[in-house]
């Protein structure tokens, strides 16, 4: 069944461009170690506290072996040091979703 990860984050208002410049690095690793990227998203107007990414996999195995290959990816591994480094996200939550057929 295919999985749609729906990452909600929350950010340190004084360091949206920190939290960008992370989002888009992943534009390329993402696709690189095997999830299909719908995209991420920024806070425009309105809370600007509030950030969003999402994923889609084959399956929840397919999610299970992309972590371990984003985990082991240099650049994956880079800029998961960046964000611990710079602290712009105080928290992330994950949900999985599932698309609604006819």
């Amino acid at each position: 069944m295919p999985v749609t990860v729906f990452i909600r984050y929350t950010l340190d208002p004084f360091k949206r461009a920190q939290f960008e410049h992370y989002a888009n690095r992943w534009l390329s690793i993402i696709p690189d170690c095997g999830g299909a990227l719908v995209g991420y998203w920024m806070p425009h107007e309105g809370t600007n506290t509030i950030a969003y990414g999402l994923i889609s996999f084959e399956s929840l195995a397919a999610y299970e072996a992309y972590r371990a290959r984003l985990k082991a990816d240099p650049g994956g591994a880079a800029n998961f040091r960046f964000a611990e480094a710079e602290r712009f996200i105080l928290a992330e939550e994950r949900t999985f979703l599932r698309q609604v057929e006819a």
